[in-house]
C-alpha cells in the first residue's frame, strides 16, 4: 500500500505543474499588456505664485449695535392726541413723534399771566409789555406815598419845634410830632420790605408763566436725532405718565461694532485703523474704522474690547447683526501669495502640487494669513514657482497637460 501513495503523488505533482505554468503565462502577458500603454495626459491649470503686499490683520467677529439708543417720553403727564411715528418710520431730528392734548397746558398759561398781570399792576408796572425789574423801590406806589407820609411828618415836627422854642406850644405837642414822624419812618420801611415782597412774588409769577409755557411745550415730543423707530409703546388716545416710554429710537447712521479681540492678538491696536467686515446673509463688505479701545483687558474672557464706527447711511446694515470682521493692524508687508484652491491639506499638513516640465511634484508648504481668495506661503514655495490650481486628487508624478 505505501508503494502505491509514493507512485501516485509524483503522477499528481506532475498534472498539476503545467496547468500552473499555462495559467501564470497568461496574467503575465495580461500585465504586459497593460503596463504598456501610457498613462493618459491630465488637464490641469496653474498659477504662479506672486509678490504681492499683504495687510496684517486681527480676525475677530462681533455685533452691530446702534451708536445711539433712546427710549422717548413725554416730560409732562396728558392724554395723547397724536402720534406720527411707528415701527421702522426713518425720522430727522425736530421731527413730530408724538403731542399731547394742549387744552389743559394752554388753560395753565393763561392762568399765570393773569396772575403775573396782577403781580405787576400792585407794583405800578404796566399790564403788558415792559420789563419786569424794578431799578428804584422809592417809585414803587406804595413807598411814594409813605415817602410823602414821613416828609410831612417830619415838616410837621420842625414846625412844632420852632413854636416849642419861641415857648408858644406846650411840650406835649412837640412830643407827638416826634412820636408821628417816627410811624411814619417805620410805614416808609415797611412799604420799603412789601414793594421787596411784591417784586418777589412778580418774579414768582413770571417763572410760573415761564413753567407753564414750557410744559405747553413740552406736550410736543420730537426726535432728538437723525434715526428710525425700533418701537413703538402708545397709541393716540393713551393717558401717559411723565417719563414714560412712548417709542424707542436708534441712530442708524454710524453703526456701532463692539469686538473682543483676544488678548495675543490685541498689541498693535490703535484708534483709527481699517475694520473689514461682512455680515450674516450679505455678500457685500463693508468698511470702518476702530474708534474706542477699552483700557483694560477681561480677567475673564482674555479679552480686549474694541468698538469700530460703520458708516450706515442707506440703512442696509441691521443693529444686532453678526458679522466677521478683520482689524488691519498693518498694511503693505511683502509676502509670497498662491490661490487659496491650490492648498490641500491632508493629516494636518499642507502641500500644493507643482509642475515641472509634465510631470506633477508635491511641495509641502507653511500657510500664512489669508486675504480674500489669496494665502501667504511662509516657506515651501518661492515667487513664480508654478502650482496646479484645484489639483483635486493629483498626486506627485503624474502627467499633466497645462490648459488655460
Amino acid at each position: 500500500m505505501s508503494r502505491r501513495l509514493v507512485v501516485c503523488l509524483p503522477l499528481t505533482l506532475l498534472l498539476l505543474v503545467p496547468l500552473a505554468g499555462c495559467g501564470g503565462g497568461d496574467g503575465a502577458a495580461e500585465a504586459r499588456k497593460d503596463g504598456g500603454k501610457p498613462a493618459p495626459e491630465r488637464e490641469v491649470r496653474v498659477a504662479r505664485a506672486a509678490e504681492g503686499k499683504l495687510a496684517r490683520t486681527v480676525a475677530v467677529a462681533g455685533t452691530l449695535a446702534a451708536d445711539e439708543q433712546v427710549e422717548l417720553g413725554m416730560k409732562v403727564a396728558g392724554r395723547l392726541s397724536a402720534i406720527a411715528v411707528d415701527l421702522g418710520t426713518p425720522v430727522r431730528r425736530g421731527q413730530l413723534i408724538a403731542r399731547l392734548d394742549p387744552a389743559d397746558f394752554e388753560l395753565k398759561v393763561r392762568q399765570a399771566q393773569s396772575a403775573l398781570d396782577q403781580a405787576r399792576a400792585r407794583l405800578g408796572l404796566p399790564q403788558s409789555g415792559g420789563p419786569d425789574a424794578v431799578e428804584d423801590l422809592e417809585k414803587t406806589a406804595g413807598v411814594r406815598q409813605q415817602r410823602a407820609l414821613l416828609e410831612q411828618a417830619r415838616i410837621t415836627r420842625d414846625r412844632v419845634r420852632s413854636l416849642f422854642e419861641q415857648q408858644l406850644v406846650p411840650r406835649s405837642d412837640i412830643d407827638n410830632a416826634e412820636a408821628a414822624l417816627q410811624v411814619a419812618e417805620a410805614r416808609h420801611q415797611d412799604a420799603i420790605e412789601e414793594s421787596r415782597n411784591r417784586i418777589g412774588m412778580l418774579a414768582q409769577r413770571r417763572s410760573e408763566l415761564d413753567i407753564a409755557r414750557q410744559q405747553l411745550a413740552d406736550s410736543t415730543l420730537s426726535a432728538p436725532f437723525d434715526g428710525a423707530i425700533r418701537e413703538r409703546r402708545a397709541a393716540a388716545g393713551d393717558y401717559v405718565a411723565a417719563g414714560q416710554t412712548i417709542a424707542v429710537l436708534v441712530r442708524i447712521h454710524p453703526l456701532r461694532l463692539r469686538l473682543p479681540v483676544p488678548e495675543r492678538e490685541a498689541v498693535g491696536l490703535a484708534v483709527g485703523q481699517e475694520v473689514r467686515l461682512k455680515v450674516e446673509g450679505d455678500p457685500a463688505s463693508y468698511t470702518g474704522r476702530l474708534a474706542r479701545i477699552s483700557p483694560a483687558i477681561s480677567e475673564d474672557s482674555r479679552t480686549l474690547a474694541v468698538e469700530a464706527e460703520v458708516p450706515n447711511p442707506d440703512g442696509r446694515l441691521k443693529p444686532g447683526s453678526f458679522a466677521r470682521a478683520e482689524i488691519v493692524v498693518r498694511g503693505g508687508e511683502p509676502a509670497v501669495l498662491v490661490p487659496a484652491s491650490s492648498i490641500v491639506t491632508f493629516a494636518g499638513i499642507d502641500k500644493v502640487i507643482g509642475v515641472a516640465g509634465d510631470t506633477t511634484r508635491e511641495q509641502q508648504v507653511k500657510k500664512g494669513r489669508r486675504s480674500g481668495d489669496q494665502v501667504e506661503i511662509l516657506a515651501g514655495v518661492k515667487a513664480g514657482d508654478p502650482v496646479v490650481v484645484e489639483p483635486g486628487n493629483l498626486v506627485s508624478g503624474e502627467k499633466v497637460r497645462v490648459v488655460r
